[in-house]
C-alpha cells in the first residue's frame, strides 16, 4: 500500500511561496556553509590538542546530543510562533558558537562550540523544513525540497574548501573567525521572509508531545520510512565528514585535499538535487530509489577504508555517498510531509530530526571506539555493514516494495 499522506497545503500564492523558498534557501545555505566549515575545523583542532580518536568521536557527536532531548518540544514551539523568528535566532546562535573555541582553545571550548552549533542547527532545520513543507504538494514539493537541499549542499560544498584554505594558508583560528561571521549574513537575509513565514500552525497538545509522536511513529509507515532512510544516510555522512580529516591526516594527506574530498561529496549531492524528480523516475520510482540509495551509501563507506591514500578512489567513493545522500534527504522530507497532517508537520519533522541526530550521535562514538581498537578501515566496514543489515531487516518486516510503497497514490 502507498504511504499515508495528507493532501492539504497552506493558502499561499505560488509567487509568494517561491519567494519564501528562495529566501529560506539562501539563508540556510549560508548557515550550512558555516556548519560545514566546523566539520573540518573542529576535528583538526582536536588533533592539535592531541585528543584520542574516541574523544574526537565525543566531540564530533556533541552537536547531536541536545536535539535528541529537545527536538520534539522545539518542533511544537516552532509550530506556535512560526519559522521566521526561529531562523533568525538560529543563525545568531551559529555565529556565537565558534567564539568559545577562540576564547577557550581547549577540549571544553570545542564541546561548547559544538553544543551551541547543534542547537542552532536544529532550530534552523526544523523551522525551514516546516515552512517549506506547507508551500506545495506532490511533484512541486519534490522540486521545492530538491532546490532547498541543493542550496544547502552548495553551502556544504564551499564550507570545507574555505576552511581547508584558511587552515593551510593562515590558521585554525582564522577559520573559526570566518565561521562566526558567515551566519550573521544568514540572519540578515532571513529578515526578507514574508509575513506568512512568521505565522504558526499550532499542533494540538495531543499531537505535539513525545507520547503522541511515538504513537504516530508506531502506526504511520510513511513516517517510519522517512526516518529510516534519513537516519541511514546521515549516519554514513556523519562518519565520512567527522573522521575523514582524522583518517586522511594519518595518511599524510593535506587539509586542503580533505576539504576537496568532502566538498566533492557535497557538490555531487547538489547536482543530484537539481534533477531529483527525473532521477526518481529513471530509477523506477521512489521505492526503488530508496532501496538503491541505501545500498549505495553504505557500500561506499565500507570501501572507503580499503582505498588507503588513493585519492582518485576516495573521490569516487565520496561521489557515491553524495549521490545517495543527495537523493535520500529531500525525498525523506517529501514522504514525511505527505504522510502527516499540516498541524503535525512541525512535531513530526522534529521527530525525524531527533532520529537523525540519534544516528549522528551514535555514529562517531561507535566508529571512534572501533577505530581505537582496530583502526579506521575496520570501523568504516563494520559500521556500514551493520547499518545495511539493520535497514534490510526493517525493510523486510515493513514490506518495503510490496505492501509498503513510497509513491503517492495520486501521482
Amino acid at each position: 500500500m502507498p504511504v499515508d499522506h495528507a493532501p492539504e497545503t497552506d493558502d499561499l500564492p505560488p509567487p509568494k511561496a517561491f519567494q519564501d523558498l528562495l529566501v529560506v534557501t539562501v539563508a540556510l545555505s549560508l548557515a550550512m556553509l558555516a556548519n560545514a566549515m566546523l566539520l573540518l575545523t573542529v576535528p583538526l583542532k582536536a588533533l592539535a590538542l592531541e585528543i584520542s580518536p574516541s574523544m574526537i568521536g565525543l566531540v564530533v557527536s556533541a552537536p547531536y546530543i541536545l536535539p535528541l532531548i529537545l527536538a520534539i518540544p522545539v518542533g511544537g514551539y516552532i509550530g506556535r510562533i512560526g519559522a521566521r523568528t526561529v531562523i533568525i535566532g538560529g543563525a545568531v546562535g551559529m555565529a556565537t558558537g565558534p567564539v568559545f573555541s577562540l576564547l577557550f582553545p581547549t577540549l571544553a571550548g570545542l564541546l561548547v562550540t559544538q553544543l551551541i552549533a547543534g542547537m542552532s542547527n536544529m532550530l534552523l532545520i526544523i523551522a525551514a523544513q516546516a515552512l517549506i513543507s506547507g508551500l506545495a504538494m506532490g511533484k512541486t514539493l519534490e522540486q521545492y525540497f530538491g532546490w532547498y537541499t541543493m542550496g544547502m549542499s552548495g553551502g556544504q560544498l564551499l564550507g570545507p574548501l574555505l576552511a581547508g584554505y584558511l587552515i593551510d594558508q593562515h590558521s585554525i583560528n582564522h577559520a573559526f573567525v570566518a565561521i562566526a561571521l558567515v551566519p550573521v549574513l544568514s540572519a540578515l537575509i532571513a529578515l526578507l521572509l514574508s509575513p506568512h513565514a512568521g505565522r504558526g500552525t499550532p499542533a494540538p497538545k495531543s499531537a505535539a508531545g513525545y507520547g503522541a509522536q511515538w504513537q504516530l511513529f508506531r502506526t504511520n509507515r510513511g513516517l517510519q520510512l522517512s526516518m529510516a532512510m534519513a537516519s541511514v544516510s546521515l549516519f554514513i555522512m556523519s562518519v565520512h565528514s567527522g573522521f575523514m580529516p582524522v583518517y586522511l591526516e594519518g595518511l599524510s594527506i593535506s587539509a586542503a585535499t580533505v576539504g576537496v574530498l568532502i566538498s566533492l561529496r557535497a557538490l555531487t549531492s547538489m547536482l543530484v538535487r537539481l534533477v531529483m524528480s527525473p532521477m526518481i523516475g529513471w530509477l523506477g520510482g521512489r521505492t526503488r530509489s530508496i532501496q538503491i540509495g541505501v545500498l549505495c551509501v553504505t557500500l561506499s563507506l565500507m570501501l572507503t577504508g580499503l582505498a588507503g591514500d588513493r585519492v582518485v578512489w576516495l573521490a569516487l567513493l565520496a561521489v557515491g555517498i553524495g549521490i545517495a545522500g543527495g537523493l535520500s534527504q529531500p525525498l525523506s522530507m517529501v514522504i514525511l510531509s505527505e504522510s502527516v497532517s499540516k498541524a503535525q508537520r512541525g512535531p513530526s519533522l522534529a521527530l525525524r530530526l531527533m532520529g537523525n541526530r540519534l544516528a549522528q550521535a551514535i555514529a562517531p562514538l561507535m566508529v571512534g571506539l572501533i577505530a581505537d581498537l582496530w583502526g579506521f578501515p575496520v570501523a568504516f566496514a563494520a559500521s556500514s555493514g551493520a547499518l545495511l543489515l539493520l535497514f534490510g531487516l526493517w525493510a523486510k518486516r515493513a514490506g518495503l516494495g510490496r505492501e509498503l510503497r513510497a509513491e503517492r497514490s495520486d501521482d
